[in-house]
C-alpha cells in the first residue's frame, strides 16, 4: 500500500507540471548514482516520452558517462538496448543491484562515451510495459538520449550509436527506424544488434529452447492483451490464460537464479498448452507481430548484426534470413558469427561492437560482410 501510495504521488505531481515541460525528451530528474564501476559516473533518470497514442509518460532509465572533466566538444553517445528482463514493473534494469555487471553497453564508457540505458516504457514506471512493440520502444530510446543532453556532468551530445542485445536487438533496430522521422535532433551514425528478434512470429515459432519460448510468449501475450484488450481464447483456455497472466506478472529475468517451483511448473503448463499454437495464424496476434517486426527494407546503414549459431532463443535462421533481405536491399552488414548461448550474445561481440561503433564515428568505411552471410 505504502508503494502504491507513493506512486499515486509521484504520478499526480508530474502531472501538474506544466505542459510545455512535459515535452518528449525533456529531463525530469537525474539522481547520482553510488557504487559505480571504475572511471565512471552514473545518473538515475526520470523523463518524458510518448506512447503510440501520443500520451505523454514518465520513464526512467541510466546515463553513465567517464568521470573526468568536461571536454570540450561533447561527447559520443551509445544508446543501449537491454534484453528482456520481464514485463512487470519491478523488473526495470535500473532497479536491479546488477545492473553494471549485467549491461555490457557500460563497457563502452572505457572508450569514452556516454551510454543511455533507458528502462522503457512501463519498467519501473506504473503503466504495463509494450513487450517488444516496436514504435513505443523507439520513442522512449530516442528521448532518453534526448533527455542525457540535459545532464551537464554528462555532456553528451547529438551524434549517437544504439546498440541492444535480444529485446533490445529489436529495439536497436527500430529505433534506427524511427530516428530521422521522430527526432530529427539527433543525428544516428550506426546501429549494432546482437540476437535480435526480427520476425516475431517466426522466432516464437523455431526457437529451439521450448521452456524460454513460453515464458517470453507469455510476457508478449499478457502485454498486448493487458495494453490493447486482445482476447487469448484463441491460444489458451481460461485457467492456461490466468497462469500466463501470473507468469509474466511475478517474473523477471534473472541469468544467475533458479526459477522456483511454480514458475517451472507454470512455464511447462503453457509450453505444453501451446505447442501447436502459432501466433502467426491466431488474429489479432498475427497481425500485431508482423506490425512490430523489423521491416529490413526500412533499417539504415551503417549495420552490425552478431548472432550466435548454437542460440536456442532467437533461432539463428531466422536472424540470417533477415541478414540477407537487408543486404538485397543494398545495406551493408558487419555480420559476426558467434557460438556462445544467447544470454551472452553481447558480451562475447563487446570489443569487436564498440571498436566497429568508433570507426564509424571517425568516418571510416564500413565493412559489407553481404557475400558470407
Amino acid at each position: 500500500m505504502r508503494h502504491l501510495l507513493a506512486a499515486l504521488s509521484a504520478l499526480f505531481a508530474l502531472l501538474a507540471v506544466p505542459a510545455n515541460a512535459q515535452q518528449p525528451g525533456t529531463l525530469i530528474a537525474a539522481e547520482p548514482m553510488a557504487d559505480t564501476p571504475p572511471g565512471t559516473q552514473a545518473w538515475r533518470v526520470q523523463y518524458w516520452t510518448t506512447n503510440g497514442s501520443g500520451q505523454r509518460l514518465a520513464v526512467t532509465g541510466v546515463v553513465a558517462a567517464p568521470m573526468e572533466a568536461i571536454p570540450p566538444r561533447p561527447r559520443r553517445v551509445i544508446a543501449w538496448t537491454h534484453g528482456a528482463w520481464g514485463v512487470a514493473e519491478r523488473c526495470a534494469p535500473s532497479l536491479s543491484p546488477n545492473f553494471f555487471a549485467a549491461t555490457a553497453g557500460i563497457d563502452a564508457v572505457r572508450s569514452g562515451y556516454v551510454v543511455v540505458a533507458p528502462d522503457y516504457i512501463g519498467l519501473a514506471s506504473p503503466t504495463m510495459h509494450p513487450f517488444l512493440v516496436g514504435p513505443e520502444t523507439a520513442q522512449a530510446v530516442l528521448d532518453g538520449v534526448r533527455a542525457a543532453r540535459a545532464i551537464p556532468g554528462a555532456a553528451a551530445g547529438s551524434d549517437f550509436a544504439v546498440w541492444g542485445e535480444s529485446q533490445g536487438g529489436h529495439a536497436a533496430l527500430w529505433t534506427a527506424t524511427t530516428a530521422r522521422a521522430y527526432a530529427p535532433d539527433l543525428n544516428l551514425i550506426a546501429t549494432a544488434a546482437a540476437a535480435p528478434p526480427t520476425d516475431l512470429a517466426a522466432n516464437l515459432r523455431e526457437a529451439g529452447d521450448k521452456n524460454a519460448r513460453a515464458l517470453l510468449l507469455s510476457f508478449a501475450l499478457h502485454s498486448w492483451s493487458t495494453l490493447y484488450g486482445f482476447s487469448m481464447d484463441g491460444i489458451a483456455n481460461r485457467a492456461n490464460q490466468g497462469i500466463i497472466n501470473r507468469l509474466a506478472q511475478n517474473n523477471c529475468v534473472s541469468l544467475n537464479a533458479k526459477p522456483k517451483l511454480g514458475t517451472i511448473l507454470g512455464i511447462l503448463t503453457v509450453a505444453r498448452a501451446t505447442r501447436n499454437k502459432d501466433i502467426a495464424r491466431i488474429e489479432p496476434f498475427g497481425s500485431f507481430a508482423r506490425a512490430n517486426s523489423v521491416d529490413a527494407a526500412r533499417v539504415p546503414g551503417p549495420l552490425l548484426i552478431a548472432q550466435s549459431s548454437k542460440d536456442t532463443i532467437v533461432a539463428p535462421s531466422v536472424t540470417r534470413k533477415f541478414a540477407k533481405a537487408v543486404c538485397r536491399r543494398g545495406t551493408g552488414i558487419r555480420w559476426i558469427e558467434m557460438t556462445g548461448d544467447h544470454g551472452s550474445s553481447a558480451k562475447d561481440s563487446t570489443q569487436e561492437t564498440i571498436g566497429w561503433i568508433t570507426s564509424r564515428f571517425d568516418g571510416n568505411p564500413a565493412p559489407n560482410d553481404c557475400r558470407r552471410i
